[in-house]
């Protein structure tokens, strides 16, 4: 079966569901998914615990998993400084390894100076690209940029539930974009780089699109209700359409290959923003010092169940700030940008990011992360035993240990109770609009020695069981409630990939684990088997 000249065209799905995908499909809007599909053999991928990781576009440009790669966020931690940022891309991709002709569009995590075999063009408009937009050759990307312009769209990271006319725009930009990203891959594949063996676009609109948008679809949403929740259902079948016409269109326009469509895990509803950035830290602080930082108005508290409701004109970020008793002139310190009206503080955090790639780390992109609340907390993280990380996923806690901390103040023999105590903590909490507990689960790094514990790691990884404004605690009392920010998280079961080749069989195969794609892709393009990668074949022996 894998006969070598074979050539592969891979989608990348990025942050589809394929739940709700198949709803769509069944109902007519997604014709070329569905037509892919009919002739596909398909697989449920199972992301597992690396799934909230955040670096799903890593482990498919390294093939590594986080145990293999030594890596297990996005967010790094310096012990020493107490300092945390957001870290990009740090591998090379698997694909150097062989002998194939490659070419990438917008590919999250590839960085094409570690690449240097690699053609084509990233950091265009990528969801969480982990690189400073590049290309190979240099020229490409001017090229590029003269026919296609800068990505067009501003709603990347979008928070517009609050408005229903802000909701219309974020469905209506990220469809544009997608048109455009349509064109522009098929220019590359068929037009500007069209002898590539191997040839890996990657699409992220329908991943802003869910994390803004999922109220809309989502009957058990707490904000299914709202206004603005009839423009997110209609904004996010219109970005799942322009991403179908992408499909149908790179499908055409490579009849000769292996046609791969994949995404590496599903989404739903977030569990984690408000838990994590805001209510997390708030809770360890006041375990610490026996009173609060966040203060939120009285007109919030007096229903701890309820979601607060912000205007129309407001947004997320800049009502955060009002939430912290701090001097302007510290915020402004920190380059929070969240005082500017949505369209503008979108744009201050590109213009940051680009600005922070320009001084890469041992070539790894850097992120600054103030705008994030939990940072609000970090001044007093050196005199607390536990305090909450940055986290865009699962809430994460690092125990302020002495000898690995600059200023530790756990003793190492007491490591262990003090973990105890702080699970015990977190799961004594329970969410006031359900009345269940807050906590799912709560795991435990791989390091058995904490004295080892990673940059990207951390002592506790808590798992949220569910939507949550608010967190009661029977001794620390109503922490919150704060306003949802994202309504769409990562949060679904499985992932899903689908292989059309004429030689293979059409049907479903069950799940298997996400990081069998990159062994299948090698496969495919007729490789030996990868040294060194996670997950095994997902097709069998020819």
């Amino acid at each position: 079966m894998s006969e070598a000249g074979r050539r592969v065209l891979v989608i990348g799905l990025d942050g589809l569901d394929v739940t709700f995908a198949e709803r769509l499909m069944a109902s007519g809007d997604m014709p070329a998914l569905a037509a892919l599909r009919q002739r596909a053999v398909r697989f449920r991928l199972d992301h597992g615990a690396a799934q909230r990781t955040g670096l799903a576009w890593e482990h498919v440009a390294s093939g590594l998993s986080p145990e293999a790669g030594g890596r297990w966020a996005a967010v790094e931690f310096d012990p020493t400084t107490y300092h945390a940022w957001q870290e990009g891309a740090r591998f090379v991709p698997w694909w150097e390894a062989i002998d194939r002709r490659v070419v990438v569009f917008d590919t999250p995590y590839v960085d094409l100076r570690r690449a240097p075999a690699t053609r084509g063009i990233v950091g265009w408009g990528a969801h969480d690209p982990g690189t400073a937009p590049a290309s190979r050759p240099r020229v490409l990307l001017r090229e590029f940029l003269g026919r296609f312009g800068r990505y067009p769209s501003a709603w990347t990271y979008g928070v517009p539930w609050p408005s229903t006319s802000r909701t219309r725009e974020m469905g209506e930009a990220l469809s544009r974009a997608l048109d455009t990203r349509t064109h522009a891959a098929r220019w590359l594949a068929t037009e500007r780089l069209p002898d590539w063996d191997l040839f890996v676009a990657v699409a992220g609109e329908v991943h802003g699109a869910i994390e803004g948008l999922w109220h809309g679809v989502d009957p058990r949403h707490i904000l299914h209700g709202h206004a603005s929740a009839a423009a997110a259902a209609q904004a996010l079948r219109d970005v799942h359409r322009a991403q179908d016409r992408m499909i149908g269109e790179l499908a055409r326009s490579a009849s000769d290959a292996a046609i791969v469509a994949f995404t590496m895990g599903g989404m739903g509803a977030n569990h984690s923003d408000v838990q994590s950035m805001v209510l997390l830290p708030e809770l360890l602080y006041r375990d610490a010092f026996g009173q609060s930082l966040l203060s939120v108005p009285r007109t919030w508290t007096a229903s701890p169940g309820q979601p607060p409701i912000l205007a129309e004109d407001e947004n997320w970020g800049a009502s955060s700030l009002t939430w912290f008793p701090r001097p302007v002139r510290e915020v402004l310190r920190h380059g929070l940008h969240s005082f500017v009206s949505q369209r503008r503080r979108l744009a201050a955090v590109a213009k940051a990011g680009r600005a922070a790639v320009q001084s890469w780390r041992s070539h790894t992109a850097t992120l600054d992360l103030h705008w994030q609340p939990v940072l609000r907390y970090r001044a007093h993280w050196p005199r607390m035993r536990a305090f909450a990380l940055p986290s865009f996923y699962d809430g994460r806690i690092r125990i302020n240990l002495r000898g690995r901390e600059r200023h530790g103040v756990v003793d190492p023999s007491r490591y262990e109770d003090t973990c105890r105590a702080i699970e015990r903590l977190v799961r004594e909490c329970r969410n006031p609009r359900t009345g269940e507990p807050a906590v799912q689960s709560i795991d435990r790094p791989s390091t058995r020695d904490p004295r080892a514990l990673g940059g990207s790691e951390s002592d506790l990884i808590v798992v949220w069981r569910d939507v949550a404004t608010a967190l009661l605690h029977p001794r620390l009392g109503l922490i919150g409630p704060v306003p949802l920010r994202r309504t769409g998280g990562h949060t679904g079961p499985h992932g899903m990939i689908y292989i059309a080749a004429p030689d293979l069989e059409a049907g479903d195969r069950g799940v298997r684990s996400s990081f069998d794609v990159v062994p299948t892709l090698a496969h495919l393009l007729g490789c030996q088997p990868l040294a060194g990668a996670s997950g095994t074949l997902l097709l069998g022996a020819p």
